[in-house]
């Protein structure tokens, strides 16, 4: 931030699939609504 090294919190989501890999990640979320972009992307993918 402005030039200078900060520490911090980056929030990540990793969805798994049935066999145990990686699926899907939401990178740099933020709680709030959070959850419904999740079961969104769910639903979404479990349909196709």
């Amino acid at each position: 931030m402005y030039g200078k090294k900060v520490k911090g919190i980056a929030r990540t989501t990793f969805i798994i699939d049935p066999q145990g890999k990686v699926a899907h990640v939401f990178n740099n979320v933020k709680a709030e609504g959070h959850a419904e972009e999740v079961l969104e992307y769910l639903k979404t993918t479990s349909a196709a």
